[in-house]
This record gives C-alpha cells, sequence and structure tokens, in this order.
C-alpha cells in the first residue's frame, strides 16, 4: 500500500527522513526522526531533489531522442552512495541509512503495487519507471 503520509514514511524500516515537494522541488513538509537532521541540510533538499529531477529530464530527453521512447517527464528516482539512499517518488521522498532499509517495504510505500511487482523483469516484457 502507498504512504500517505511523511509519518507513514518514517515508519519504513531504515528511513530517517521523508519530505514532501511541489512539482518545482519547493519543500512543502519535511519529518526526521532520531536524531534531527541540521537545518542546512533540511534548507538543501530542496534544489537538490529539483537538480536532480531537471538534470535526469535533460538525459530522459536525449535518450528518448535517439531510442524514440517515452521517458518523460521523469517521475521517481532513487540514489545511493555511502551510507544513505535517497528516494524520491512524485513529490514524496526519503532519506534512509542503506545498510538498515528494508527496499521492498520502501519500493511498496512509494510506487504502486502493480510497478512493484515488475521490477527486475525485462524492459520488453513490462515497463517499469524507478
Amino acid at each position: 500500500m502507498m504512504a500517505k503520509s511523511l509519518d507513514e514514511l518514517l515508519r519504513i524500516k531504515g528511513v530517517i527522513a521523508a519530505g514532501e515537494f511541489a512539482p518545482n522541488g519547493k519543500l512543502l513538509g519535511f519529518r526526521s526522526k532520531g536524531t534531527p537532521l541540521p537545518g542546512d541540510v533540511v534548507l538543501l533538499t530542496d534544489p537538490f531533489a529539483a537538480e536532480v529531477n531537471q538534470m535526469l529530464d535533460a538525459l530522459a530527453a536525449a535518450y528518448g531522442w535517439i531510442s524514440g521512447a517515452d521517458v518523460v517527464p521523469g517521475q521517481r528516482w532513487i540514489y545511493s552512495g555511502g551510507d544513505l539512499t535517497i528516494a524520491v517518488d512524485e513529490g514524496l521522498g526519503v532519506v534512509a541509512k542503506t545498510a538498515k532499509a528494508d527496499f521492498n517495504q520502501l519500493f511498496t510505500a512509494l510506487i504502486e503495487p502493480r510497478q512493484v511487482a515488475g521490477i527486475g523483469e525485462r524492459p520488453h516484457e513490462r515497463t517499469v519507471y524507478v
């Protein structure tokens, strides 16, 4: 079942922060658990997400032009590096400790269950945007 609130996202194993974004990347709401994130990290969250969205849309547009595939606008992305994973889906995003995260629960909360079922399948069998 998709999460309906930031508090629901915070209950996912490994998630330490959750946010809600406007289409332009503006941070609409933010919650964290455990040690609060520093204010500058919270303030950098929306420009970071907006820049990643913009970069991925530009890359997708180029890929779409080359391949003829319809991959714009982007809907969701996941980045994992160091100790943290950031997952964003159409206006909701989380920061999770990678080693502690339950990715099945995270994907189910952020992505519609019918799309989660297709993860790992070959693209010609089913289109999945993750």
